[in-house]
């Protein structure tokens, strides 16, 4: 059994806790305690159901903070780059959700693949529909999942049928937020596409509702495509950078979620750490559309809060595994190692971390949900024969990093019961 408490890169060996032979004692869907069976064994009652995982790997869920469920029916669409894709595929695909029949069937079947990747919890995005998001938030409630989804809002610089204005977008959030914030795992997310797609008199108004609902989360992107940069520029002149138009709205602070953010400065590195916002790192997407590498070591000297996420469908997997194999690619790419405990640690507690739930989901101290995923080291014939050379803790888990995928879930349990049984 492994789970995080913080940043191997910086708490040093502090930062995890690995039991070889380990029990996780689970009551009423939350975590009652974890550790080594030998120190806790006396103390499970006589009838306690016990659950044998014995050979395999248990680990928090897979937090996934920047997904696009609308966009799963159009992942691996050959695209030019980032703003002909958008074009080409993302905005037509989007046209049909406001169709709530079609939104539903896209989140059912959205929502049984995370889980059947072993990701629990997630950062959504929906469209500018609001049936889009009541969709989500109707299946993941149903599933009983921890989830953050929000209408899209954009007012410019798209099609006329995904347009909403200023004033119907702001409602049609309010209206959602009272609904679903809060309601039992569920949460909104403030979702301003990205600066082009938003006049001023729309980002005025995410912060407004930023400031009425503190507790609300917030996503969008930044800084993903040179071309998107240069656009930012010639819409708003008076702004030092990509990431000063969001801050001038009052859109960072913890809770904050921003896609990509490949090529900022130290600056905007230093600005997004010291507000709390953190940054989700899409490496299969940035790959994909030739988006560019993130910059590890820049990041980590401003001590840039980091998550790690799919983007899916730009991004080319569900898969949390897959998706730590292009980060160290990526990583590699830009003459920085990123260990595998890293990556585990981005996919789970570093998520929880950034969206305030660090208290619910994303590790096995005492009090939180169990949401938690079984790793199988056997899973293929590739990975049972490198899972039985490994030495180290390390070994293993770049093991299923590197070779892994859907495949090593071998189970899944939200709020202690098991997915799919």
């Amino acid at each position: 059994m492994l789970h995080f408490l913080d940043d191997p890169a910086f708490a040093g060996q502090d930062a995890w806790q690995y039991w070889e032979d380990g029990v996780l004692l689970v009551e009423d869907g939350h975590i009652a305690d974890a550790g080594a069976w030998a120190a806790l064994c006396g103390a499970i009652a006589a009838d306690t159901t016990v659950i044998d995982h014995r050979g395999k790997l248990i680990v928090p869920g897979f937090i996934d903070t920047h997904v696009h469920y609308p966009q799963t029916d159009i992942i691996a669409s050959p695209s030019p780059g980032l703003l002909h894709w958008l074009d080409t595929y993302t905005f037509p695909e989007e046209q049909r959700f406001a169709d709530p029949e079609y939104a539903a069937t896209v989140a059912g079947f959205f929502t049984d693949e995370l889980l059947r990747n072993g990701t629990t919890s997630a950062l959504v995005w929906s469209t500018v529909h609001a049936a889009s998001a009541e969709a989500l938030f109707a299946e993941s409630e149903r599933r009983q999942m921890r989830l953050a989804t929000g209408k899209v809002l954009m007012d410019r610089n798209c099609p006329p049928y995904l347009r909403d204005t200023a004033e119907s977008g702001a409602r049609d959030s309010a209206d959602l937020m009272s609904r679903w914030h809060g309601k039992g795992r569920l949460s909104y997310a403030i979702t301003p596409r990205f600066a082009p797609t938003s006049t001023e008199v729309q980002l005025a108004s995410c912060g407004e509702l930023a400031r009425a609902c503190p507790d609300a989360l917030i996503q969008t992107h930044v800084a993903e495509n040179l071309d998107e940069i240069r656009w930012v520029a010639e819409l708003f002149p008076d702004a030092r950078s990509y990431l000063d138009v969001y801050d001038r709205y009052g859109l960072l602070r913890p809770g904050a979620v921003y896609g990509h953010a490949i090529h900022l400065d130290d600056d905007d590195r230093r600005r997004l750490a010291d507000s709390g916002a953190a940054v989700a790192h899409c490496p299969t997407s940035n790959l994909f559309l030739g988006s560019g590498l993130y910059d590890f070591a820049r990041s980590d000297a401003q001590r840039v809060p980091l998550t790690l996420a799919t983007d899916v469908g730009g991004g080319t997997s569900f898969s949390m595994l897959r998706t730590m194999s292009a980060a160290h690619k990526v990583a590699r790419m830009g003459g920085f190692h990123l260990d595998a405990l890293r990556m585990f640690y981005l996919a789970t507690r570093a998520g929880a971390k950034a969206l305030g739930w660090a208290d619910r989901v994303g590790s096995f101290q005492a009090g939180n949900e169990a949401d938690f995923i079984v790793l199988d080291p056997a899973a293929t014939p590739l990975l049972a024969r490198r899972s039985e050379r490994a030495q180290t803790l390390e070994e293993q888990l770049f093991a299923f990093a590197m070779l892994g995928d859907d495949r090593a879930i071998a189970h899944v349990y939200l709020m202690g019961e098991p997915v799919g049984a």
